[in-house]
This record gives C-alpha cells, structure tokens and sequence, in this order.
C-alpha cells in the first residue's frame, strides 16, 4: 500500500506537471500596415539579401526572435484592411464565415457567432490582458441596443492612453478646449501631445471659431515637418490627409507606441499589486494565473512619426521609389485601380516619396526597439516564475504599399498588401525549434488555433470545430494538412473582392455587383467572366505582381480553375452574411452552403 501511495502522489505531481506545461504563458505581439520586407530575416528568407528591395532597413529585435523560434514565412492575411484582418485572427474564422468583411461593428448575439480568443483562453483558466490597439469592433445587445463588450479582462487602449497624455499625437472627440466647453462636440478632431502635456490640434474649424489663433494649424504641420496626403486633385496640407511622413514630438519611448511596451512592463513586474497608468490605476498581473497578454502596436500605421534621432538616422540613406507603367495601369483589374486612384502618389515630389519612405522605415526601426523591450520582460517574468511561455509575434495586420503599384496604403490582394510573416517562439522548443524557417502557406486565421492548443485546448471537440485554422505547431511538424493555396476576401475601398494564392499564382475577383448583405450572394457562380473583374499573376514570371495575365489566352486554364476554386469556397463552402446595421446591431444571418468542403487546401493546377 506504501509504495502503491508513493506511486499515485509521483503519477500526481507529473500529471500537474503536463497540465502545467500544457498551460504557457502567452504573449501574442501585432503590428500595424508593417510589409514584410521591413525586417532584414524575412528578406534573407525569401531572396537572399537582408536589405529590402527599395533599400536599408534595421530590425534587430524580431531577427532575434526568428533566431529563437519558428519562422512561417509564407503567411497571408484573410484581409487586407485593419478591422477584418484582426477580426479573422481573434475569431480563428476567415471572413465568409465570421461574416465580418471591412469596418463594420458587429455584435456577439447573432446565431453565428462563437467566443473570441481572450475568451476562450479565460474559460482555459488564463487572466487576460490588452494595451494598445485592438481593432475588433465588437459589441453585446441590450434591449436591441448596442453596448461595450469588453472581449479582455484588462483592457488598455489607445485613447485612454492618448486621455492621459501618454502618447504624442490623438484623434478624438472635442467636448471642451482650453477649460471652454463647446455647444457641439467636435467629431474626430487630430492633435499633438507635447511631452508637458499640451494638445496642439490641426483644425481649422478651431481657428475659425476663435478656439486658437489662425495660422496654429500651419504652424504645427511646419513643426513636426509633416508630409500628409490628401485624397482627390488638392494637395497636401494640415487639415486632411494621412501623415505619411513627419517627426514624433516625443523622444523614443515616450510616444503611444512607447507607453504600450511601458504599460505592459508595468502590468508583468507589477505582480498582484496595482499600478498606475496616468491617474488610473490597474491591478498587476496574478502570479498564480498563466497569463494571456496581447500588445497591438499602432506602428508604422499612419500617422508616420518616428522619434527625432530614428528619423535623423535614416535621412542618410537613398531609397530606390517604385514607379508605375502604363501597361501596368492599363491590364490594372478596376477594382484594384480604385484603391490605386484613390491613393495615387503622383501628387508627391521625387523629395517627398524619399521621405515618405525614409520615415516609414525609421519607424519600423523603432518599433522593433519596442518589441524586443516588451519580450525581455514577458521572458524574465515567466522564467522567474518558473513557467513555461510562448510568444506568437504576427507581422502587422496587412502590407503597405510605399509607391508599389502607383499608391499608398492596402486594401488590395496583392503581395505587398496581404504578405505578413509569423513567429512563434516558445520554451517548448520541440515544439518551435529555434532558427527553424517553415516554407508551408499559414493563415492569420492559425492564430487562435495555435493559442488554444498551446493552452491545453483540445481542438478535436465539437465546440472548437468553427475554426478555420491549424495549429502552427502541427504546420511546423509536418502533421497538418498542406496547404496548395491561402485564401481571403475583403470588402473595404475596392468594393467586395475575394482572393487566392498559390506558390505560383495570385487570382482575385469580384465577388457581387454591392456590398448589401444578403443580396445576390452567389451572383459570381453565373456572372460572365469579364463582370468579375478578374486579376492573375504568374509570380514565377512576374514576382512584384504588375502584370494582369486574366485574359491572357496561355492562362485560360489556369484562371478557370483557380475561379472555380475560390468562388465554391469563399461563395459556397458555409458563407454567411449579416445585417449588422449601424453600431452592430444587427442580427439577420444570411448563408450559402453550395459547394460544402470545397475548402480541402487542395488546388493541382
């Protein structure tokens, strides 16, 4: 009986043991419009060269962290637009089936909807914890209303940053100026923060209503030598436009981007103890509680600001601009030529598209400071206490395009928009072998799942079969299916528009004549092929994507098949759509089930 009793407390304490290594510390890093040639390993991977195509750029940070784990190089987002990229990552569920496809706000009652990834990884037993940006536009119904739905059980975002005067530069709501209230809020309005705490807006409407001097909004673009570009004939100038180029009022580690990373110390060193962000106080991290921690970084996303001595570093460098043909415009797919017209860069001097770059990069340098900062801190914590971690690094939400194709910004299938590598780096290293380059397709929609499955979730059972990823672990080991394409559809700027890739094509289409949804769903099964708009790529030929072969008579085939394929999946393979409505409240769920497993990862062309 003695050793029968010694016996079960050993088989117990390594059954604790399993559960407690089954449960790491998690730590899920996102950045912001960040291309992937923005990180010298990446490039090395993909061509050889640690420099980007358009010339220098610096990331010792996150090649670190490719030294230390896995890198799934080959990793395409489900959308090319902020809110339904980060949507796809934090449901696990490609936009045709979470129904979630641009900007809109969308609610957690409609008969489809699942838990997102904080939550799930709460009922796991995780306390869960977010700064920054998080750009899932969720809310919860109350009495047919819509109401905050807080998905993280500490939340800390950009503008309760921005309130507090920890960051450089806002955009919110105006209620009262200089100790006046006003009459009429104004909506949306841009400011400066100073490192003592004054706002400096970039409002005309301000200086017209006698709110500060005229000339102040000239004067503060003049300031920070800011480059903006505004959309249509009109040029540039301080009120409208993305800053696209300019200098950070604050030092390196002052600005919002900067107090992300800090505040995120504060909560893991602060170990069950408040701490305080501004005059607000939030309780430290429970020491006995695996954590789940997820920093959105707004950089390099407009407004392009890096700190004065990045931005002065990299002004010693050329840049090599992007130019587009006349060929290219004219074989151009018209959905693909609206986010292009729109964002046109012609507007811009050979001077400026210098900069615009030069600071572009310079904020991707600095933002990788950042990065390396807040894991050094998730490691030391974890290994202090004596838990095993894991680190899921994902390369910013989409691309941006500095020049490519004529334009700024993203919203478009093409490489530079929707090529956004992973790494996942863990304690486990059987799991994520250090240094090791993982050449398979993997999917932003793999997040969750790789999460979930970290934290001891069995994702064989019923109630996680709604995802649409893999497990990395599984993609990194070979178990996994293999992947022939990657997927995706958004319908922000181009209008709707669904896409896939394989390792030698890139076809994209569009998907129905409006964005209302519910109507005319499957309209592309039988629209003629020059209604879709179609877009082919042979990257074997044409790497860079600039010259549209969909009706090129060498590629008939190939784009048939590849039509073929996405409209069963995207269109027929368990679509839904839904009336949200405005602010999200809407609950009308609207399907197409014609093709069901149609998504096989399989495409032999």
């Amino acid at each position: 009986m003695k050793s029968l009793k010694t016996i079960l407390i050993i088989l117990g304490f390594l059954f604790i043991g399993k559960t407690y290594a089954q449960q790491p510390n998690v730590l899920y890093i996102l950045t912001d419009d960040h291309r992937y040639d923005a990180v010298r390993s990446f490039n090395k991977m993909l061509t050889g060269n640690e420099m980007s195509e358009l010339g220098y750029v610096e990331s010792p940070q996150v090649d670190k962290l490719t030294q230390m784990g896995t890198t799934f190089i080959n990793t395409y987002c489900q959308a090319q637009g902020c809110a339904p990229s980060r949507a796809s990552m934090h449901y696990g569920r490609y936009p045709f089936r979470s129904g979630i496809y641009e900007f809109e706000y969308h609610n957690n009652i409609a008969e489809h909807t699942q838990p997102t990834l904080p939550e799930q990884m709460a009922k796991l037993g995780y306390q869960t914890f977010h700064v920054g940006k998080l750009g899932v536009r969720i809310k919860t119904l109350k009495d047919g209303k819509s109401k905050p739905y807080p998905i993280y059980q500490t939340d800390i975002d950009f503008r309760t940053l921005a309130r507090q005067g920890l960051s450089e530069w806002g955009s919110d709501w105006i209620r009262e100026v200089n100790g006046q209230k006003l009459k009429t809020p104004m909506q949306n309005v841009s400011f400066f923060i100073t490192p003592d705490g004054k706002r400096e807006y970039l409002s005309s409407e301000m200086e017209s209503m006698g709110l500060q001097k005229k000339g102040t909004a000239e004067a503060t673009m003049k300031k920070y030598d800011l480059l903006r570009f505004k959309k249509g004939k009109q040029k540039a100038y301080y009120e409208n436009g993305m800053i696209v180029g300019g200098v950070s009022p604050r030092e390196a580690g002052k600005t919002r981007d900067g107090y992300y990373t800090s505040v995120f110390q504060d909560y893991i060193t602060n170990g069950d103890k408040p701490f305080s962000v501004g005059e607000l106080t939030y309780d430290g991290i429970n020491t006995s509680k695996p954590v789940f921690c997820h920093i959105g970084y707004d950089f390099p996303h407009t407004p392009v600001l890096p700190p004065a001595d990045y931005r002065k570093r990299f002004k010693k460098h050329t840049y090599k601009v992007p130019e587009l043909t006349n060929d290219e415009y004219e074989t151009m797919a018209k959905q693909m030529k609206v986010q292009v017209d729109k964002n046109f860069t012609d507007k811009f001097s050979d001077k400026d598209k210098q900069i615009m770059i030069q600071d572009y990069f310079a904020f991707c340098a600095y933002g990788d400071k950042l990065i390396g900062d807040a894991v050094n801190t998730f490691i030391e914590y974890s290994e202090a206490q004596k838990q095993e971690w894991m680190i899921i690094y994902v390369h910013g939400d989409h691309g941006w395009k500095l020049n490519e194709h004529g334009a700024i910004s993203k919203f478009t299938p093409w490489r530079i928009d929707s090529h956004n590598p992973i790494v996942v780096v863990s304690s486990d290293k059987k799991k994520y072998p250090a240094g090791k380059v993982v050449r398979e397709f993997a999917e932003f929609v793999d997040v969750a799942p790789t999460a979930l499955s970290a934290a001891g979730a069995k994702l064989n059972n019923a109630e996680y079969n709604y995802l649409d990823g893999l497990d990395l672990a599984k993609v990194a080991n070979g178990s996994a299916p293999v992947r022939d394409y990657v997927i995706g559809e958004s319908h922000a700027v181009t209008g709707p528009r669904a896409f896939i890739r394989t390792k030698d094509y890139v076809f994209s289409m569009k998907t129905r004549p409006s964005k209302k949804r519910g109507e005319n769903i499957e309209w592309a099964v039988n629209a003629n092929y020059s209604d879709l708009d179609p877009a082919l790529y042979d990257m074997r030929k044409d790497p860079n994507e600039t010259n549209n072969v969909a009706f090129n008579a060498e590629y008939k085939a190939i784009a048939k098949a590849m039509k073929e394929k996405l409209i069963n999946i995207v269109l027929g393979d368990n679509r839904v759509e839904i009336n949200w409505e405005k602010w999200g409240t809407g609950t009308e769920v609207y399907k197409s089930n014609f093709a069901p497993g149609a998504h096989d990862y399989k495409l032999k062309l």
